[in-house]
């Protein structure tokens, strides 16, 4: 099969779906489509925050680096998901850094281009707060579990939140492919990688779910429920 194109990319991005074929030719002209490596960087912090990227393959992990020189992982941004979108709201320079886990394909989009296309088609302004809107919710509950849950409930509450946002449900089971390294799940729970690896092991063990470096299954996801609550 040859390549998909970016056009395709784009009709099949959740954000655009509705929109009718010349608004998309026109979206087409103002996106730059880029494939790159694993560990590339998409942008830096204190870069001039002026794009928007759409990831249509592969990961990126929004991270920042401590003073030590230790890398803290912040969010992995999915297929279909949109990141740099602080500088839609006038973010002025990037505070974090953007870079690929596995070889990616970016749509990437001038904010001024966006805020333009937007005026346009006024149904994307809704939309596009909408995504923001759910992102800072998901940084919410992330912080909630920090603070009120203990290690085996943010493990599991990750894995769960995990696998509904990314993963196919087939009868009972969730399948979710790829999985993330025990050391991202870690940086993302506030757990180091051993407990992250016990935890996991222990939910195996009790037959919740099933891993390995490539995938990720639920099996119960009620009873996952019922240890984060």
């Amino acid at each position: 099969m040859a390549d998909k194109s970016k056009l395709w990319y784009l009709e099949n991005f959740n954000l655009f779906e509705n929109l009718d074929s010349k608004s998309m030719m026109e979206l087409d002209k103002l996106i730059i489509d880029t494939e790159t490596q694993t560990n590339e960087p998409v942008y830096f912090e204190s870069d001039p925050s002026q794009t928007i990227y759409f990831l249509k393959k592969g990961r990126v992990k929004i991270t920042k680096y401590l003073p030590d020189g230790s890398e803290k992982i912040i969010a992995i941004i999915n297929p279909g998901e949109v990141f740099g979108e602080m500088a839609f709201l006038d973010e002025k320079e990037r505070h974090d850094y953007a870079v690929t886990v596995d070889p990616a394909r970016i749509c990437a989009i001038n904010k001024n281009d966006l805020a333009a296309f937007i005026e346009k088609n006024p149904a994307l302004n809704l939309k596009m707060t909408k995504v923001i809107g759910l992102k800072l919710k998901k940084f919410s509950e992330r912080i909630e579990d920090l603070i009120f849950k203990d290690a085996d409930q943010r493990v599991t509450s990750f894995v769960l939140r995990y696998a509904e946002k990314n993963g196919k449900t087939v009868g009972e089971q969730i399948f979710v492919k790829p999985f993330l390294k025990h050391q991202t799940i870690g940086e993302l729970t506030a757990c180091s990688r051993q407990t992250v690896n016990t935890i996991l092991t222990s939910l195996r063990k009790r037959g919740l779910i099933d891993f390995d470096r490539n995938k990720l299954i639920i099996n119960d996801k009620k009873k996952l429920k019922e240890i984060v609550e």
